[in-house]
């Protein structure tokens, strides 16, 4: 039995690539693909890989939307997602919001970055969509907010730190850098070609927007400096972390490969390997390597997701597995 779904906003990159995650999931069907700019286009006018698929937008109109949809991913800017997922769960529709507009769950703390939240009284219904952290409550879900991308790669790559007890307070630092289609497709200048070929650098240095929700869920205040890459998808972070006490590197690699043993997505490397982004693109695997100093009291930890697999779409699809009770790996491997 297949469920039908439907995204809105589905020109953008992340709209692309849950459009091709789900041509292939065996368990569903796409019903509506919505996007202002290109209603009435067909699919490859916005993504030319997908020019097989007979697919066309549509203009979004909730109603039918929602008669014809068991889920809908949102997949729309910051606090354009809000009032709809308001109109599709009052129509009990599932939904997976890809914006950051339920996944602070702090009112003040969501307007401090993102300006007023249409209706802060869903906050506390919504289900941080982490799957290897929040299985549980994802299953049982009618709104999951998917994480953010580096979100995704900072939280995976320190939480074991954290929760096992380990982690010096304070001593945290996330040196992160992502590929240009983390930005979405809007025009600005720092994203054109010219700028970002053959070119390197650090932005957000005052504070970055996803530094919040990463806060929320390792309850650590820690120093956060994302970095542009030339290259098109992609996340790499590096976690620079004091030690509560001396550890051999093979007890810190063990103590990693036990936190995340029989999770599908997360790979652990052999000590003395370290993940490269070209190993994750176009897949929903988070690579994790794992090195302690020579002294036994710093940990370096080094993740890699693709900002549109892991960091986006696949996990999308990932917690929409969770939901209806299938395989985590359906339509992902």
């Amino acid at each position: 039995m297949k469920i039908k779904v439907s995204i809105i906003g589905a020109s953008g990159y992340t709209g692309g690539e849950l459009v091709r995650y789900l041509l292939k999931h065996p368990s569903v069907e796409i019903s509506h693909l919505t996007s202002n700019s290109f209603a009435g286009k067909s699919i490859e006018k916005a993504h030319p890989s997908l020019v097989s698929c007979a697919l066309k937008f549509e203009t979004c109109d909730t109603d039918k939307i929602a008669k014809n949809s068991d889920l809908v991913f949102l997949c729309l800017p910051h606090a354009k997602s809000a009032k709809m997922v308001k109109e599709f769960l009052d129509r009990k529709v599932k939904v997976i919001d890809l914006s950051a507009d339920f996944r602070i769950k702090s009112k003040s703390l969501y307007e401090k970055w993102y300006g007023a939240h249409p209706c802060p009284e869903l906050l506390n219904r919504a289900v941080y969509g982490l799957c290897e952290l929040y299985r549980k409550e994802i299953k049982g879900a009618a709104l999951v907010a998917n994480p953010g991308c580096y979100a995704t790669a900072t939280i995976l790559s320190a939480f074991p730190l954290i929760k096992k007890g380990i982690l010096k307070k304070g001593s945290l630092i996330v040196d992160a850098k992502s590929g240009t289609s983390g930005a979405g497709k809007k025009l600005e200048t720092q994203y054109l070609f010219c700028e970002v070929n053959e070119n390197f650098f650090a932005y957000a240095l005052e504070g970055h927007r996803h530094w919040p929700e990463m806060r929320q869920v390792l309850g650590e205040d820690f120093t956060f400096v994302p970095h542009l890459l030339p290259i098109q998808r992609g996340i790499l972070v590096t976690v620079y972390a004091r030690l509560a006490k001396k550890m051999e590197r093979s007890s810190l690699l063990s103590l990693y490969q036990e936190f995340y043993q029989g999770e599908p997505f997360v790979q652990l490397l052999p000590e003395g390997s370290f993940p490269q982004i070209r190993s994750v693109q176009h897949s929903n695997f988070c690579q994790i390597g794992v090195q302690g100093d020579s002294t036994g009291t710093q940990a370096i930890i080094v993740g890699v997701i693709d900002n549109l697999g892991k960091g986006a779409s696949g996990q999308a699809v990932q917690n929409m597995n969770i939901m209806f009770q299938w395989e985590e790996t359906r339509g992902l491997i």
